[in-house]
């Protein structure tokens, strides 16, 4: 991969320094657009929008995964390379699937960029991959621990990751800053009160462990609120059929600890939930979806979808799995 990356790069530098009337300096290559930002996923695309706020700065902000496709799978085109090395800021999670970005910022064309990487931010904090009790996994064995990627499923991360946004934006452009600080802290209140809800809801809880028929990315949020789960696939798996032992298993549970539900994640087929369900005594346990935020699009975005609403409805969803039938 960092072969044909390295070549890729190469290319398109190459491309780009013809362009620029044959210098190669990143300021005489382009014609400056403003400031040029790139997220690679949906929530840190909507925290830097909430951040910026009405800012009158000339911004040229990107999604980078506008299509639905989420990170594990994610292939970049030459265009994304191109968008991530000439960027003056990257927000990117940092990850195993974000590997690609690492290689791409080893030859970025700006020199000066700035880079937010939330697992950086969260250092010891964020959680290795787990294969749980009953769990299937493919993800790939590394000689390094392969971290959970799916840090902005965490209001708590979430408050954290604003913050150094807005810091970088306030390195960018001074003139704002303070739009930028006052922006962050009105939306850090929002997460802060958000995560009450769910801490609230948890200890109001007649039941306090989940059951996936599909993969767990929820990790970080079952760890803030104390919570313990099954599924039958880890959040870094591909694996999309469940075994006989995987579904007798998850069945098992459900009789066992009374769950009044299966979830599933947003994309996911509700027909390994229906075979679970169909093999409990009762039979009778609702589907419930959880938005993991993996495959927003943007049209989603176009007609209102943020970051803060999908954590409300997950709060409301949460409710229901955790109350006893």
């Amino acid at each position: 991969m960092k072969k044909k990356l390295s070549l890729m790069l190469a290319i398109i530098l190459a491309a780009s320094a013809l362009s620029g009337c044959g210098s190669t300096s990143y300021q005489a290559a382009t014609k400056d657009p403003g400031t040029k930002i790139v997220a690679t996923i949906f929530p840190e695309y909507d925290w830097l929008m909430k951040v910026l706020g009405d800012n009158p700065a000339n911004m040229d902000v990107t999604l980078l995964l506008d299509s639905g496709v989420d990170l594990h799978s994610y292939q970049p085109s030459t265009e994304d390379i191109l968008k991530i090395s000439t960027a003056d800021l990257l927000i990117y999670v940092g990850g195993e699937s974000d590997a690609w970005i690492d290689d791409a910022l080893e030859e970025a064309m700006n020199k000066d960029m700035v880079v937010v990487n939330l697992l950086d931010i969260l250092g010891d904090a964020a959680w290795e991959e787990e294969l749980a009790e009953g769990m299937q996994g493919d993800c790939e064995e590394e000689e390094e621990p392969e971290y959970d990627e799916h840090v902005w499923l965490s209001l708590k991360n979430t408050s954290l990751f604003v913050e150094q946004i807005s810091e970088k934006l306030k390195s960018l452009d001074p003139a704002n800053a303070e739009l930028y600080s006052a922006n962050a802290k009105a939306y850090q209140a929002e997460l802060n009160a958000l995560d009450e809800d769910y801490r609230e809801a948890v200890s109001d809880a007649e039941i306090t462990t989940l059951l996936f028929a599909d993969r767990f990315p929820f990790r970080y949020m079952v760890e803030d609120y104390g919570l313990s789960y099954y599924a039958a696939f880890a959040g870094c798996s591909a694996e999309t059929e469940a075994s006989f032992e995987t579904v007798s298993f998850l069945s098992r549970k459900l009789d066992e600890l009374k769950l009044p539900a299966v979830i599933t994640l947003e994309t996911g087929d509700q027909r390994m939930a229906q075979t679970i369900i169909q093999n409990t005594a009762d039979k009778n346990q609702k589907i419930l979806t959880l938005d993991s935020m993996q495959s927003t699009k943007d049209t989603d975005i176009a007609a209102g979808a943020d970051y803060l609403s999908i954590m409300r409805k997950n709060l409301e969803v949460l409710k229901e799995a955790l109350q006893a039938a």
